[in-house]
């Protein structure tokens, strides 16, 4: 598409998204940090619009939890597989891949949800360990699992991957450490991943910023911030329907906001 597309109107659009009940209906969806906040909303959000949903996480109560709302709500079964992407390796997302592929034998949908935050520091005081594991959390697997799970998005119809971006991704701010260097790497392997991608296959690469949302990672950053006024992650899904439902096949290598003033 033209990058030069008004990217404002572009998320007020995504934002205002009414997705039909059958939007995701027969499409195969996995989801990165499944297990809580955006990620647990998301896979609820996209099997109520009848998608198969991959539930990826480290923390298995967590996931069967999700996974047993899946079923008690009547939509389609969905899936497991346990991952800790900070000490997953390359074979560990080839072995997800085969398993993908002997369950479903494609994948129409990925987001990447899962993140970690990190201190907010000086990054003349970070702490090397603490870097290397953010990187690895939040650019390393991205980048890890996309690879190895091409082939299977590349047998979908129009296949979706969904990267999660930040504000402070597009513009540092201080003290926001390995998290915005991360967010950055984010934005720009998308468009890597994209450019390299376009009119060659069927696969779509875009960023959502969430903005600012209830979880307990904005608990973290914001301490002190009233969690009543701001939005849920239940409201800002709209647009994370959009970008993996049919409705966004000609957008790719866009960064959109779930939240943006009209």
């Amino acid at each position: 598409m033209d990058h030069s597309q008004d990217i404002q109107q572009l998320s007020i659009d995504a934002a205002a998204f009414q997705a039909k009940q059958d939007a995701l209906k027969d499409k195969v969806i996995a989801i990165t940090g499944a297990g809580d906040g955006i990620g647990k909303v998301a896979a609820l959000s996209c099997a109520a619009h009848g998608a198969t949903v991959i539930l990826l996480g480290r923390t298995i109560p967590k996931l069967e939890q999700v996974y047993d709302e899946i079923e008690a709500a009547g939509y389609p079964q969905a899936a497991i597989f346990p991952i800790n992407l900070e000490g997953a390796v390359e074979k560990d997302y080839n072995d997800m891949a085969d398993a993908i592929h002997s369950e479903f034998g494609r994948l129409d949908g990925l987001l990447h949800n899962a993140a970690q935050l990190g201190p907010q520091t000086p990054l003349s005081n970070y702490e090397i360990d603490v870097w290397l594991k953010l990187m690895q959390v939040n650019v390393n697997a991205g980048f890890l699992m996309t690879k190895a799970l091409m082939p299977l998005l590349e047998k979908a119809d129009n296949a979706s991957v969904v990267f999660t971006s930040s504000s402070v991704g597009r513009k540092g701010r201080a003290y926001w450490g390995a998290y915005a260097v991360s967010k950055a790497a984010v934005e720009n392997m998308v468009q890597v991943f994209a450019d390299e991608m376009d009119g060659i296959n069927n696969v779509r690469m875009n960023c959502i910023n969430p903005g600012a949302t209830r979880t307990q990672m904005r608990a973290s950053a914001y301490p002190s911030e009233n969690p009543a006024t701001l939005k849920t992650p239940a409201d800002i899904m709209p647009s994370y329907l959009y970008l993996l439902s049919d409705e966004s096949v000609k957008l790719n290598g866009v960064s959109i906001d779930a939240q943006v003033k009209k």
